[in-house]
């Protein structure tokens, strides 16, 4: 095993995924930091694409996912009112053959918990209540001091920022950013579904499209809560839409009902029975250059914070991580040359990916009724008549396979 020294700065699914794929190709000396007390716990969903769960079933954790997911038949396109099945993408099955590996939605605490127990269990030290004060790097390695009541300074070889779209490791070693503010907000949220009618929620995705404003419902901690988001375009952005450290905050639930009157009876049950939701807004930051710096290297939002409306931001992370444990495990003696490469490799695939991810945002918000139509027609023949081609369309995203290979 390497003796490379390797520290990482937040301890989300892509800082933990890193600690385990860095372990996986047998760097042992690995430290993960994150600031709050105890480990994120977000009442949120999150999509694991196959090109996301290849990674995390390579690294020993198809049991344990398998048991706390759930894997969607399909997702549907409808009409806001009327519901009508605009067109619907085969999951499922359907997928985990096609790309040979399953579609998972998870609840994003309890895939912490199982990506840290994993860590806890290979000895991988995750040292919470550690936030950031400062970082200074050198030809050798990287000074890093912690406002944390234990040990409160730390050197590494190399460090990776994997602290999120307001990153400190950014911030600190590639200067300050401003991320535009997309005018469109997002309303999320969770419901039991003993609260529901019985089956009135089918197992699939839902993407219900409507003119400026969209609403996604599924199911996650297998099948036991409803997960929902609603994005509206807003006007009136309000003065801390401009402010991109402000990322959840909680939401008036009669406000987002508001929001979605006139909706399909569904949507409005489901808003209807959350007793909280949150509430951000959405930035789209200027890309990066580089995501390296020395001996510093920034992955998933804290270098390519993605839109959600192709749900990848977790899947770029745990690519990200892949890919650079590999690179670092490849560069043992030159680490800075190894996340010069890593950077070369994926700057290009995030890119493409927040791209379409942006272009799928105005799609799903058209307000203008012949653009809709047009939409619409689009959507609706190639799911009934080409039903191949209409998948086709994203196996460049979801039949990615990082752990075979880069490309």
């Amino acid at each position: 095993m390497s003796d490379l020294s390797i520290g990482i700065v937040g301890a989300g699914p892509g800082g933990l995924t890193l600690a385990l794929a860095c372990r996986h190709a047998g760097l042992r000396n690995v430290t993960v930091y994150e600031q709050t007390a105890t480990l994120e716990t977000v009442d949120a969903g999150v999509q694991l694409s196959p090109n996301a769960s290849r990674v995390l079933i390579t690294l020993g954790l198809r049991d344990a996912l398998t048991a706390a997911a759930f894997s969607p038949q399909a997702i549907h396109f409808r009409s806001a009112q009327s519901g009508y099945l605009i067109a619907l993408r085969p999951l499922g099955r359907v997928a985990a053959e096609r790309y040979g590996a399953p579609h998972w939605h998870v609840h994003r605490g309890d895939l912490n918990e199982i990506l840290h127990a994993r860590a806890a269990a290979i000895g991988v030290p995750v040292r919470t209540g550690h936030a950031l004060r400062s970082l200074r790097q050198d030809a050798a390695g990287v000074d890093l001091e912690f406002e944390a009541p234990g040990v409160a300074e730390a050197r590494h070889d190399i460090v990776i920022g994997c602290d999120g779209i307001r990153s400190s490791v950014r911030a600190a070693a590639f200067g300050p950013t401003r991320p535009r503010f997309t005018g469109h907000f997002a309303w999320q949220g969770l419901v039991p579904v003993e609260r529901l009618p019985k089956q009135l929620i089918e197992p699939v995705v839902t993407a219900w499209l409507g003119p400026r404003r969209h609403f996604v419902n599924d199911y996650v901690r297998g099948g036991a809560l409803v997960n929902f988001v609603g994005v509206v375009e807003s006007a009136d952005a309000g003065p801390d839409a401009a402010d991109e450290t402000v990322w959840r905050e909680p939401g008036d639930p009669k406000v987002l009902a508001r929001e979605f009157a006139g909706w399909h009876p569904l949507v409005r049950r489901i808003i209807e029975s959350a007793d909280e939701v949150n509430r951000w807004a959405l930035h789209d930051p200027a890309p990066l250059s580089a995501w390296h710096s020395g001996r510093i290297a920034l992955l998933g939002g804290a270098c390519h914070p993605m839109l959600p409306y192709l749900a990848q931001g977790a899947a770029m992370a745990i690519e990200d991580a892949w890919v650079l444990a590999r690179m670092l495990d490849q560069w043992e003696e030159a680490p800075a040359e190894g996340l010069a490469d890593y950077s070369r490799y994926r700057l290009p695939r995030a890119t493409r990916v927040q791209a379409a991810s942006r272009a799928e945002g105005i799609e799903f918000n058209l307000r203008d009724r012949w653009q809709i139509l047009r939409r619409n027609l689009k959507l609706g023949f190639g799911s009934r008549y080409l039903p191949e081609f209409a998948m086709q369309r994203l196996d460049w995203l979801h039949g990615y396979d990082c752990v075979k290979g880069f490309h």
